[in-house]
């Protein structure tokens, strides 16, 4: 008999329950798969196998996917300068459609039967891992221990102490999930609509207060230099700036937004290169785009960030539409100067051989190089006309709609 289940595993309070639940509860011979879009250090990965074993894991895989990650996702948010209303970088939303790619695909390469993932009942993961797993799964049975049995992270860690796991979780209250393209920090105040999130439950501290000045090279609407350095990939550059920007808090905020199942939810994160990146590249193409492609890309961004937000990445509209915002990446290449100060920054301004404010036409609100006053006068009574005959035409007249 296949008892075989592959576990997309995290080390987490949620997944730790699920290695014994399933190990115990169901008899299952329970593979663990920790898919790393860039949230773990190699001593952070030897530990979370040590726990995997402990908690009686058959076997421990490790599925790097960082770079597919920013492959064939993150430049796409950055060259539509995706921000979930506003706010939110999407940064679990992004990273949990790959790693449910890559724990189905090794799911079916071990012949597994089964496939379970940590997920409680009242979030957007559930419906994420749902979903990819039933696309791609060869006949998997899909079992989800938090979410079938209506577990507290207080009840997670009582069955875990039952059985002899009796380890240290000190932030248990709070759910986080760390990747490459930012840190959600869940539970406690954030299931609140009114109390904000203590400076000690982000990961990152206050540690920097100098202000301090850096450049962000891109190359075609990619992140390509910090600093002057050239980095040989964009990964290595957003990892590069997390570090220099991390110090200062920058980058923390609450997200509030509607959850795939219709409820309202609240998240807090901490998302320093994102942020910047997003930021920077934003004012760059506000230098180098005309206002038409500016405006069709907001649009067309916003929708593929929701269309990820509600785990459809799969759907062939979100290929076409990375093709536009692809398209339009052509010239928005130069420097982008950003000023780090403690919780914040500050865009100074941009460098680029595609700078659209040209001096040759006119300085704006200054002098014109281009054209007359004559021909802004002619123009202007040319744009005016079409309003000018509405207001004509109803002048003084009342217009009884029931009448026609």
């Amino acid at each position: 008999m296949n008892n075989k289940v592959v576990l997309a595993y995290s080390g987490g309070l949620d997944t730790s329950y699920c290695v014994k639940y399933l190990t115990l509860e169901k008899k299952l011979e329970v593979h663990t798969a920790i898919v790393n879009t860039g949230g773990f250090s190699q001593e952070e990965l030897k530990e979370v196998e040590k726990r995997a074993y402990k908690l009686g894991a058959k076997s421990f895989t490790i599925i790097d996917a960082v770079e597919e990650y920013y492959e064939k996702c993150i430049k796409y948010l950055i060259f539509g300068n995706i921000l979930r209303n506003n706010t939110y970088p999407l940064s679990v939303s992004a990273e949990r459609m790959f790693q449910a790619l890559a724990v189905v695909k090794h799911a079916n390469l071990i012949g597994a039967k089964t496939i379970a993932h940590g997920s409680t009942g009242a979030g957007n993961d559930q419906v994420r891992f749902d979903y990819v797993f039933s696309v791609f799964g060869e006949d998997l049975t899909i079992i989800t221990p938090i979410r079938d049995n209506g577990l507290s992270r207080q009840e997670e860690i009582d069955y875990l102490k039952k059985h002899g796991i009796n380890w240290s979780w000190e932030k248990a209250k709070y759910s986080i999930n760390q990747g490459l393209w930012g840190t959600s920090v869940g539970g406690a105040e954030t299931l609140t609509s009114h109390e904000s999130l203590p400076e000690e439950a982000y990961p990152s501290q206050l540690r920097a207060t100098a202000p301090k000045t850096i450049e962000i090279g891109f190359n075609s609407g990619q992140p390509a230099s910090l600093n002057g350095k050239v980095y040989k990939h964009p990964v290595a550059l957003i990892e590069a700036l997390t570090e220099i920007a991390s110090p200062y808090a920058i980058g923390r905020d609450i997200h509030v937004g509607d959850t795939i199942i219709g409820i309202k939810g609240r998240v807090g994160f901490e998302a320093a290169a994102s942020i910047i990146l997003i930021k920077a590249h934003h004012l760059l193409e506000k230098h180098t785009l005309t206002k038409w492609q500016q405006y069709w890309k907001e649009q067309l961004a916003n929708w593929y960030g929701m269309l990820l937000h509600e785990g459809q990445y799969l759907d062939p509209v979100m290929r076409n539409i990375e093709g536009f915002l692809e398209d339009t990446q052509k010239t928005v290449t130069g420097k982008a100067i950003v000023k780090l100060l403690p919780y914040r920054f500050e865009l100074q301004g941009i460098k680029s051989p595609f700078d659209l404010m040209q001096s040759s036409f006119g300085s704006y609100g200054e002098e014109n190089k281009a054209w007359s006053g004559e021909d802004v006068r002619g123009f202007t009574k040319i744009l005016a006309n079409q309003v000018k005959i509405h207001h004509l035409v109803n002048k003084n007249k009342h217009i009884d709609a029931e009448k026609f």
